[in-house]
């Protein structure tokens, strides 16, 4: 069941023009709007359903530079900055807090791979410490456990999925930003080769450029548009439960399950690296492409044949811009949460701190992570097609790197200088023969 989201107010039509039109609701496509609207740009952001419905609301609310491929750093890095300031620039409450991150282990191969992202981190002046097992225990008062070892990161931090990214839609419609939701986008049009507007439900909105910010269905659409996108997703169950004793006021990361301290008191809770593999058709015929990857994170995954296989973003659909869409048909993508995996986790949670005896779920519910084949995301013009941008493929990374994501997005689409350098989130390297390789860390 969906969690529940702070409502947006939609506009009841969509405009007949747009300098930018942002295909999706998330965090990507409306840190994107905001960063556009902010500088001048009409943007109408166009959501098949709620804003904040899918993903972007779903996750565990962790905001970290730690454990981050060292591609995604500089961005990692400024979504930190940007987060710091945000309730204030927005006037709103997302729930950021730096409380720091925790991640403990038994395993010595977890440690030894931290104490090489160390060594990367310290080139980007990150501030993380690898943990003795004393000081493990020293962070992490009445946890039960003997950890080996851990990594500490004083400056990340938590923010709720629920409050944030409806509190920067709200920001951006108090700029001018137009947002319409209940409305599927069904294709893009051309001329002279540029885009020159968006086929929606309600009608066409005449526009310069596109931004694909659809989350897990951002293949689906642009593969109806010939361009070709690599993006897999896998079923993942979250909870949270209701408000219970601090053993943390930020996050922890223990093998095979994580939790976040809440504002309400409660604790999200995630199943590290625990997740369902739905068989889908475009699935398979891109499976060479993610062979690396299923290879490292197989040993976590259940499969199964569902509703994915025939309506899901992942399906052989074929329609028309003045039919009924896939995206009319599945406004949420709201698939149920593993009964199997909540017990585990509840089960795990209270062996590790026993004070948390008793404790009991407010709310769970299922979500669909997509990722690109080296677990980072494309955030970059279609070069090919021009007006044509993406931020998408986002990896499970999406919502703590979101606002700087959304920044470099609107960088592209204007014309400005780049926050960061954008050439490892390019389009081209899934279709010019890149050896794409295995994900980084995660």
């Amino acid at each position: 069941m969906s969690p529940p989201v702070s409502p947006v107010s939609s506009s009841s039509r969509i405009p007949s023009r747009a300098d930018v039109v942002v295909i999706g609701g998330g965090m990507a496509g409306v840190t994107a709007g905001y960063e556009l609207a902010r500088r001048g740009t009409s943007v109408a952001i166009i959501e098949k359903g709620l804003v904040s419905g899918e993903q972007s609301s779903r996750n565990w609310g962790w905001c970290r530079q730690q454990n981050r491929d060292p591609r995604e750093l500089p961005l990692a890095q400024l979504a930190m900055r940007i987060w710091a300031g945000l309730n204030a620039e927005l006037g709103e409450e997302t729930g950021f807090r730096r409380t720091g991150l925790v991640y403990a282990s038994g395993n010595p191969a977890d440690i030894a791979s931290w104490e090489k992202w160390g060594q990367i981190a310290r080139a980007f002046d990150v501030d993380t410490r690898l943990l003795t097992s004393a000081q493990t225990a020293a962070l992490l008062p009445g946890n039960g456990r003997n950890w080996l070892g851990g990594v500490h990161s004083p400056t990340d931090g938590r923010a709720e999925p629920q409050l944030a990214v409806p509190a920067l839609a709200r920001a951006a419609q108090r700029l001018g930003a137009i947002i319409v939701q209940n409305c599927a986008v069904r294709a893009f049009e051309t001329a002279a080769g540029s885009v020159s507007g968006v086929v929606t439900e309600q009608g066409l909105i005449r526009c310069a450029a596109v931004l694909v910010a659809g989350g897990a269905w951002s293949g689906m659409l642009l593969r109806h548009q010939g361009v070709r996108f690599l993006q897999a997703s896998v079923k993942s169950t979250c909870f949270y439960t209701e408000p219970a004793a601090a053993v943390t006021e930020g996050g922890i990361s223990m093998q095979n399950v994580a939790l976040r301290r809440r504002l309400d008191g409660g604790y999200t809770v995630g199943l590290s690296g625990q997740g369902q593999l739905q068989i889908t058709p475009w699935g398979l015929m891109q499976a060479k492409a993610f062979w690396p990857t299923f290879q490292v994170r197989r040993k976590g995954l259940t499969f199964a044949i569902g509703r994915q296989f025939f309506e899901g973003p992942e399906a052989l659909s074929r329609w028309q811009a003045d039919g009924v869409s896939p995206f009319e048909r599945v406004r949420t993508l709201d698939p149920a949460p593993d009964r199997r995996l909540i017990d585990t986790g509840l089960k795990r949670l209270q062996e590790i701190y026993p004070q948390l005896a008793g404790l009991k779920v407010a709310h769970a519910w299922g979500g669909m992570v997509d990722s690109t084949p080296d677990a980072i995301p494309v955030i970059a013009p279609v070069r090919a097609q021009p007006g044509l941008f993406i931020a998408s493929g986002f990896s499970g990374h999406g919502f703590g790197i979101g606002p700087a994501a959304g920044r470099l997005a609107a960088d592209l689409i204007r014309g400005d200088t780049p926050c960061v350098d954008p050439t490892p989130y390019r389009y081209e390297r899934m279709i010019d023969g890149t050896d794409l390789g295995k994900p980084g860390m995660l």
